[in-house]
C-alpha cells in the first residue's frame, strides 16, 4: 500500500456538509460524483496528498443509508492507495483478511475499488483503490 488515498465520512446532506467542509478547510470542493451502482453521491475535498470524500445515500437501500440509520453520520472508511488491485487482493486474502468484492469495481474519482471486511481490520472498513489507466 503506498498511502491513504482518502477517508470516506458519510453525511446526511452533502450541499449542506461541503458547505460546512469548506470552511473547516479553507477551500472548496474540486469534485462531485454520482456512482449509481452503489446509491452514492461523492464530494472531494483536496488535502495534500490525500482526500476527504463526502458520501451522501441516493438510495434507502444503500450502504451509506444503511450505515447512517445504524450508526448515524461520520468516517465510513479509509481509503489506501495500491498499485496493483488485484495482487493486493491475493495477499490479503492469504493474510486471512475478508474481501467483500474479490472483482475490483469502477468507484468514484476515477478508480477501481475492493472493500475489505470490517470483521477482519478490527471494526473499520477499508477500500483499495487503483488508478484506472
Amino acid at each position: 500500500m503506498n498511502k491513504i488515498e482518502h477517508i470516506g465520512i458519510a453525511v446526511k446532506d452533502i450541499e449542506a456538509s461541503n458547505t460546512l467542509f469548506a470552511k473547516l478547510f479553507h477551500k472548496e470542493h474540486y469534485k462531485m460524483e454520482e456512482v449509481e451502482s452503489e446509491g452514492v453521491k461523492t464530494s472531494f475535498f483536496q488535502l495534500g496528498e490525500s482526500k476527504i470524500e463526502l458520501l451522501e445515500a441516493t438510495r434507502d437501500d444503500s450502504p451509506i443509508a444503511k450505515f447512517i440509520a445504524k450508526k448515524g453520520e461520520g468516517v465510513h472508511h479509509i481509503a489506501f492507495d495500491v498499485t496493483d488491485i488485484h495482487a493486493e487482493v491475493k495477499r490479503l486474502k492469504e493474510e486471512g483478511f475478508t474481501v467483500l468484492n474479490e472483482t475490483p469495481k469502477k468507484g468514484a474519482d476515477n478508480k477501481l475499488v475492493v472493500f475489505l471486511h470490517p470483521k477482519s481490520t478490527n471494526g473499520t472498513l477499508i477500500e483499495l483503490c487503483q488508478e484506472i489507466i
